[in-house]
């Protein structure tokens, strides 16, 4: 009886020999493609993701690297991590910055989309100007915002001063009540031109005679946005929270050059927690789990997300 694995070499064999090595090319042509793929994601991911994992099960610290090996510890520092005070604080915050961050970056950016849909002297120039947030490192942006917030001479302030908005320096970056919106507004400043950009390139290949009709049935701009440009914008949308998700949910750079978490866990995140165990208080088997819980949450994420695609795709298929 021949067996499904049977069938392929039964069929090798039956081909004519000058096939054979014609078969044996395009068979090498798609390993060349996969096998590279496989072996990249292996190397730079695949291995620090398996590492991560098995530091989180273990009692690694500074002594570790002199030994050798870190004792098997089972799941102490999650139970540790888990039942620590600090736990829900950090990911209170790390809900809190990530949708603040997505809601004003995505309402921001598709308002600039929208504006810049209409063609104006220098239009191109601004969209450029734009994108310089963008271009910047994220310890450049969060240098020049440390500077802009500052309590004593930050340009925030003086000019809120000057409008009459505030009798007093607003302290920033040092006061809990304000820390977080500190590094929120910082971080919007720098994913808006993201949005921007993705949400521009999908209000393109919307085509104009749809506008034209509407415009023709009485349709105002509020009414074009919400029945035309609205719906087809969804599938871009989509993409664009999704990918802010990701990017918001581990950002790191910008809160350790602003507030380092602080003041007083005020704007702690799971990364910057993660971090902090490792790197400062040395334990590096707790900064694994709290790294390992934010893949986790990340993952989870990226899952739902491609549940609602595939949702989309088979209703628009239908």
């Amino acid at each position: 009886m021949t067996t499904l694995l049977d069938r392929p070499a039964t069929a090798a064999a039956s081909r004519p020999p000058a096939q054979r090595p014609a078969a044996r090319r395009a068979r090498l042509v798609r390993l060349s493609f996969w096998v590279p793929a496989v072996l990249y994601l292996a190397v730079f991911f695949g291995y620090p993701i398996a590492a991560n994992v098995v530091m989180s099960f273990q009692d690694y610290t500074v002594t570790s690297f002199y030994r050798g090996g870190a004792p098997f510890n089972g799941v102490a520092n999650y139970a540790h991590v888990l039942g620590d005070d600090l736990f829900s604080g950090t990911l209170w915050n790390t809900v809190v910055f990530t949708v603040a961050s997505l809601v004003f970056q995505f309402a921001i950016g598709l308002g600039l989309a929208v504006f810049f849909r209409r063609h104006f002297p220098l239009s191109g120039v601004l969209r450029a100007l734009l994108l310089l947030p963008w271009l910047l490192p994220l310890l450049v942006s969060g240098t020049v915002f440390r500077w802009l917030l500052d309590q004593d001479y930050g340009v925030v302030n003086q000019v809120l001063m000057n409008l009459h908005l505030i009798s007093d320096p607003v302290p920033w970056l040092v006061s809990p009540d304000y820390a977080m919106t500190a590094v929120v507004l910082a971080n919007v400043w720098i994913g808006i031109p993201f949005n921007m950009v993705i949400l521009y390139g999908g209000l393109q290949s919307i085509p104009p005679q749809l506008y034209e009709a509407a415009s023709l049935d009485g349709a105002g701009a509020w009414h074009k946005f919400r029945h035309v440009t609205w719906p087809l914008l969804r599938p871009t949308t989509s993409v664009v929270l999704m990918l802010g998700l990701i990017y918001t949910i581990k950002a790191f750079d910008v809160v350790m050059v602003l507030t380092q978490g602080g003041p007083a866990g005020a704007t702690q995140l799971l990364s910057t927690w993660s971090y902090q165990l490792s790197f400062t208080e040395l334990h590096f088997g707790q900064g694994a789990a709290v790294g390992n819980v934010l893949i986790v949450i990340a993952t989870l994420c990226a899952l739902v997300y491609l549940r609602a695609v595939r949702a989309e795709q088979s209703e628009n298929e239908r």
